[in-house]
């Protein structure tokens, strides 16, 4: 019987050779369907990538969903850690959005079309290591609420946030970055002062009359530009001691609403007062290496604002300067600022 088969299968093969198919191609035919499967049951268990989004073979937990003009969420398998929904036109994050996704480390939203109302109230509670949420360029009037305490960098600027409380930030530990900018707050009130971790903070563009009371005591970079801020709080930058970075330009501050010595501290690196209503140099410390006061209302170019005695071994650390567009020009800055400035590298007047 066996010699038989042989002799039929030799047979049958030349012919089906030259039609073009393999008569044993049905026993493999049965064992790749079951692999297909057996893949399947494991895209089920994992979810499979979205038809409209990409999931990189090469890098499995990552699904790129941005620019695909996508009105809704998508699905989300269980497996993503890194989603990338930028670019879009979604509407809406429901409750029910993230149910599979509670691995998420990052969420990235950002240029969409969401409002407040239509972001879940508990559609961040499950997501436990969350550290980075982008929600800029949207139309929130308000921080979503239940934010994971795991968030490292938030940025929810350029959208029409009015208010900011204490709730909206409780217990963000973990935060570093704070992007605020480009929004309508008026007031931040003491809100911000739980941030025990915050390094950067940009609040500029937005409505303030004064700056935040109660800054985090750990801030590396305060932005606070574009705003209508005219004074400054007594001992504005106690408490403040690995503050480097401070921005400022585009408000209302003049001489009188900034205290004697204010900007008078080490550690400062980086100054920007360009754009206000300032008459006179103000007094900063002899670490500070750039200092912007262009389009402002100088009128004296006062060297005791940089060095209080001028010698050999005390000069500024000064290496930009920048006075274009006051009341000065070069004939008004004294001989004895060449010993008092000899690191500035520029000096703009």
């Amino acid at each position: 019987m066996r010699s038989e088969i042989v002799v039929l299968l030799s047979a049958l093969l030349p012919l089906c050779l030259s039609h073009g198919w393999d008569p044993l191609s049905w026993v493999f035919r049965r064992q790749g369907q079951g692999q297909y499967l057996s893949s399947l049951q494991a895209d089920a268990a994992g979810g499979a990538c979205p038809d409209e989004c990409d999931c990189p073979p090469s890098y499995p937990v990552a699904m790129y969903c941005d620019g695909r003009g996508l009105t809704a969420m998508p699905a989300i398998p269980s497996r993503i850690k890194y989603l990338y929904l930028q670019n879009n036109a979604i509407t809406a994050v429901p409750d029910s959005a993230l149910d599979n996704a509670t691995s998420l480390a990052w969420l990235l939203l950002h240029h969409n079309q969401l409002t407040s109302d239509a972001i879940g109230q508990k559609v961040f509670l499950k997501l436990e290591g969350l550290q980075r949420l982008y929600l800029q360029h949207n139309n929130l009037t308000s921080i979503p609420p239940n934010l994971p305490r795991s968030l490292q960098d938030l940025r929810i600027n350029h959208n029409q946030i009015k208010k900011v409380t204490p709730a909206d930030l409780e217990g963000m530990d973990n935060l570093t970055i704070l992007e605020l900018h480009g929004n309508a707050l008026s007031e931040v009130g003491t809100s911000l002062k739980a941030l025990k971790s915050l390094t950067f903070l940009d609040i500029s563009g937005n409505k303030l009359t004064k700056v935040p009371d109660a800054l985090p005591e750990h801030l590396h970079q305060l932005y606070l530009e574009s705003n209508s801020i005219d004074s400054l709080p007594e001992g504005f930058l106690s408490g403040l001691a690995q503050l480097q970075y401070i921005r400022m330009a585009h408000n209302l501050l003049s001489d009188k609403g900034i205290p004697p010595n204010t900007f008078n501290v080490t550690g400062l690196v980086e100054l920007d007062l360009s754009f206000n209503k300032l008459e006179r140099i103000p007094s900063v410390g002899t670490t500070l290496k750039h200092l912007y006061l262009q389009a402002n209302q100088i009128k004296e170019f006062t060297l005791g604002s940089f060095c209080r005695t001028v010698d050999v071994s005390n000069f500024s650390k000064l290496q930009t300067l920048r006075l274009d567009g006051n009341e000065i020009g070069r004939d008004d800055i004294p001989s004895e600022s060449a010993l008092c400035l000899r690191q500035a590298s520029s000096i703009e007047i």
